[in-house]
């Protein structure tokens, strides 16, 4: 079973992600900030992350440096209502960039993508 870390400050969209990615197969573990991703990834195997970019305390182009330096071999997905940073040069180290939407097929098709190279 493949391992989803979901970084999004948003409760509900949190628990959305969790039971719509579950449905699909996955084990997902969601955390609310960069601090809660980053000792999740330390304590924890993951093949995946899909991570917002706003949030509070240090953003999502800041944990996705951190995450680099970490572990350069788990794909990353930002996963964003603000398609203005997808120019943005450093959101660029990330594996996919999807606009957030009411539907989920986007984001599910590129985790699909990502998780079977």
């Amino acid at each position: 079973m493949k391992r989803i870390l979901i970084v999004e400050d948003e409760d509900a969209l949190c628990l959305l992600y969790k039971e719509e990615l579950a449905q699909e197969g996955y084990e997902v573990t969601t955390a609310g900030n960069a601090e809660e991703a980053l000792a999740a990834l330390k304590r924890e195997p993951f093949d995946l992350i899909v991570t917002d970019i706003r949030m509070p305390g240090r953003d999502g182009v800041e944990l996705i440096t951190e995450i680099m330096g970490l572990r350069k071999d788990i794909p990353i997905i930002i996963n964003t209502a603000y398609q203005s940073y997808k120019q943005d040069f450093m959101t660029w180290a990330a594996d996919a960039y999807v606009v957030k939407s009411s539907s989920l097929v986007e984001l599910k098709a590129k985790i699909r993508d990502l998780l079977n190279r």
